[in-house]
């Protein structure tokens, strides 16, 4: 005897067009229909499959860092327009109407802050700006950051997402990956650490330069990582992939990543790490920008 029919969680194509705009959004990897304050509640992440969806820059500094410990630098640093780059739209009327849309004017906000009472020097990448893309004044930021980094004798902390380099500055944002890498030696020679986050994804320069040269390398769970995406190394190899391919999973594996940690224990996972390497009174006073 069935005393108690079992409901359907499923909502009909009707159900879904009468939901109101805004109040539920449907995961990209399980297609489970999430509320949207339930998935706010749970740091963007689905309930039901662990999926971590794409989140902002100010939302990263608000769950890892110190409750009003962050100040912001490097604003005044704008993209110009050095290749005179056209396509449908002129390429420094995209960057106005991104800054204007996000209230961003970069695709990576860098400042100082403290994570569970630790100074950091931070850099957080935004997808939603331009994809995350490494241009000129990307570059500067991150490296201005690592450079704060050693003036203040304090860690360095980048959490990455981004598409690669921007080709509407074409060299300079290649350039880029040459010289935050450089600045990364001069850190380690300083005896500094480097905590570098990649989020869902993290790919091209980006992940050839400096998100691949943290001293520890943190990943979120079923993060795409890695230089070109895993259809175009298909088409050019003319193989199948691995399972899981190019995902977290599968660099943390083959040894490229140390840890995934999830964006709940984000925070603490990279508080305890830091305790572990930084050591201020062990770390060398740097003369390394004396003869510049």
């Amino acid at each position: 005897m069935i005393w108690f029919k079992k409901r359907n969680s499923k909502l009909t194509s009707q159900q879904l067009k009468d939901i109101p705009e805004g109040l539920w959004i449907k995961c990209d990897s399980c297609g489970e229909i999430i509320y949207k304050k339930k998935l706010d509640r749970n740091l963007w992440v689905c309930p039901n499959c662990n999926f971590h969806f794409k989140v902002t820059s100010d939302y990263y500094l608000k769950i890892i860092l110190d409750e009003d410990t962050f100040e912001i630098f490097d604003e005044n640093i704008r993209s110009t327009d050095p290749m005179k780059f056209k396509d449908r739209k002129k390429y420094s009327d995209r960057i106005k109407a991104y800054s204007n849309k996000l209230s961003i004017t970069e695709a990576v906000v860098v400042g100082l802050g403290k994570i569970d009472n630790i100074p950091v020097s931070i850099g957080v990448m935004d997808f939603r700006f331009i994809g995350g893309s490494m241009g000129s004044v990307v570059g500067e930021r991150v490296a201005r950051a690592i450079e704060r980094a050693i003036d203040e004798r304090i860690p360095l902390v980048i959490i990455s997402a981004s598409g690669g380099a921007r080709m509407q500055e074409s060299i300079l944002s290649l350039m880029q990956m040459a010289k935050t890498g450089a600045l990364l030696s001069k850190l380690d020679d300083a005896g500094l650490p480097y905590i570098s986050v990649l989020t869902n994804p993290t790919t091209a320069g980006v992940m050839a330069s400096y998100a691949s040269l943290g001293d520890i390398i943190i990943a979120e769970p079923k993060a795409l990582l890695g230089f070109a995406g895993p259809r175009v190394i298909q088409q050019t190899i003319g193989e199948e992939l691995p399972p899981g391919f190019q995902s977290s999973e599968f660099f943390r594996e083959h040894g490229f990543v140390d840890k995934i940690v999830p964006r709940a224990e984000l925070r603490k996972t990279i508080a305890q790490t830091l305790r572990y390497l930084y050591r201020p009174a062990d770390t060398i006073k740097s003369n390394i920008f004396d003869n510049e």
